[in-house]
């Protein structure tokens, strides 16, 4: 009876180790959610899944990085969800956060895009519309929203041939004065589907300007930027 009681206690004891030794699903060196979050939830875990989420908005949406876990959320998670196979319920746990982790590097960026692929103007992000931090800021946040629409178009290659411009490289290449390339948030895409297509898709993916062939001087790529405070589509020989 001893022997078999501490060969229980031992099993025990070994399968406690196991259990407690495991260690959690880690994001690469960029970041860890501790808890699951769904409706009701807030806080800076929540912003962290807004941002990689936003790209799944919706038609004619803008997903708010406010930290607050809304209906506007949970359908953004629900939706990135569907995309990648897995059970559309619209709450963040293990399986959701284990796919984001396995979509970004360890400065937070998504597998497809690299700040330096933004900014090929001023590695400092300064001299723009805004401070070189909300500049940065704003281009991780349309990172993972290129990333949603590179998805979408069947994970095929997408080109950034303009992103993040100062003041003086806006100037430069004849830029609009109140340009989003000078926020950090607009992109000029160019790769494998056609520019009409990109410019049609990128109304399901949080973007409030898009311009494309049919609008002055995009005959030759499009544009998207997440502008959150207005819309203006216009890509006129794309229906848009």
């Amino acid at each position: 009876m001893r022997i078999l009681l501490s060969t229980a206690v031992a099993i025990a004891s070994f399968t406690a180790t196991i259990v407690l030794s495991a260690a959690p699903a880690h994001a690469d060196g960029c970041y860890t959610w501790g808890r699951t979050l769904s409706q009701g939830a807030s806080g800076a875990d929540v912003t962290q899944l807004q941002i990689r989420v936003a790209g799944w908005a919706g038609y004619n949406s803008i997903l708010a990085t406010d930290g607050a876990f809304g209906p506007a959320t949970a359908a953004a998670v629900s939706r990135f969800q569907a995309a990648y196979g897995l059970t559309a319920d619209g709450i963040a746990g293990p399986n959701t956060f284990a796919k984001l982790y396995s979509l970004q590097d360890d400065d937070c960026t998504p597998i497809h895009f690299a700040y330096a692929e933004l900014n090929n103007c001023n590695s400092t992000w300064a001299g723009g519309a805004v401070s070189a931090a909300t500049a940065k800021a704003n281009a991780l946040q349309l990172m993972w929203k290129l990333e949603a629409l590179r998805h979408a178009l069947g994970d095929v290659p997408i080109y950034i041939s303009s992103a993040f411009r100062s003041a003086a490289c806006n100037s430069a290449v004849g830029g609009a004065s109140n340009s989003r390339h000078m926020y950090g948030d607009a992109a000029d895409l160019t790769g494998s589907p056609s520019f009409c297509r990109m410019a049609q898709e990128a109304r399901y993916h949080g973007f409030g300007e898009i311009l494309g062939p049919g609008y002055p001087d995009h005959s030759d790529h499009a544009h998207v930027a997440s502008s959150p405070s207005y819309h203006f589509w216009s890509a006129s020989n794309c229906g848009i």
